[in-house]
């Protein structure tokens, strides 16, 4: 399920910005739809002109019937009548996303013979510190098995003794959910940690909930602001080149 909201508050309507040829949410969509693993790819979104861009493509779309404040509350909407087991929920603003990171996301799952994990998600290791400062780019800290401990936008871990070696891993915005966790993240109020950050994985950690983290090194751009599709743009016609 691809959540899909027009009017995003740092890049208005940058779902429907050119790239390369086509709207960002239909790079998104064949992205996903392009690596064979789901049995169903839905759009969910509150946009009647995004609805039709992807029902244009033949695409399917799910309408939000509710306000969200976050693409997990809106396909948790969406999904209460999809029959399924695993939910994959992929941003809208990520076209760059491939076949080998979904699938160690639902493999968690596969190995997960205790039921312990309610959703994973990606990370990807980052060294450049304007990135790690960078508010946009939001972190996280995990423990020795790769359970998320915190995400913040904020550098974790804090830098105070720098001869200590510390790995900075960037949150990608992939999540992969059993049915169950996501309906009841619907339920979950917003508690302040999520509410300060605007993070909206960090409700689960605020209920106690289990987030395996899976590391990738695949990178892409995700396009928050008009500066990332700039960088998209160019990393596309790089891809093209290839």
């Amino acid at each position: 399920m691809i959540p899909a909201r027009y009017q995003a508050s740092r890049f208005p309507a940058k779902l429907m910005q050119d790239l390369h040829g086509k709207p960002v949410i239909v790079r998104t969509f064949e992205a996903v739809q392009n690596t064979g693993l789901f049995d169903e790819v839905y759009v969910v979104t509150d946009s009647e002109i995004i609805q039709e861009t992807i029902e244009n493509i033949g695409g399917t779309v799910i309408r939000s019937k509710e306000e969200h404040e976050s693409g997990s509350d809106r396909i948790a909407e969406a999904v209460s009548e999809v029959e399924a087991d695993i939910i994959i929920n992929v941003q809208g603003d990520e076209p760059f996303i491939e076949q080998e990171s979904l699938e160690k996301v639902i493999r968690v799952f596969h190995e997960d013979i205790t039921n312990e994990i309610d959703l994973a998600s990606l990370m990807t290791p980052i060294t450049d510190w304007e990135e790690i400062s960078n508010p946009n780019t939001v972190k996280v800290i995990v423990d020795n098995r790769n359970f998320a401990l915190y995400f913040s936008r904020s550098a974790i871990p804090y830098p105070r003794d720098e001869k200590v070696e510390a790995k900075y891993y960037k949150h990608k915005g992939i999540y992969a959910f059993r049915k169950r966790a996501l309906l009841d993240f619907k339920q979950l109020p917003m508690l302040p940690l999520e509410a300060k950050e605007k993070i909206e994985a960090i409700r689960f950690l605020e209920y106690g909930r289990k987030i395996k983290m899976v590391e990738t090194h695949v990178t892409g751009v995700e396009i928050d602001t008009p500066e990332d599709l700039e960088r998209a743009l160019k990393e596309w016609k790089q891809t093209l080149k290839a």
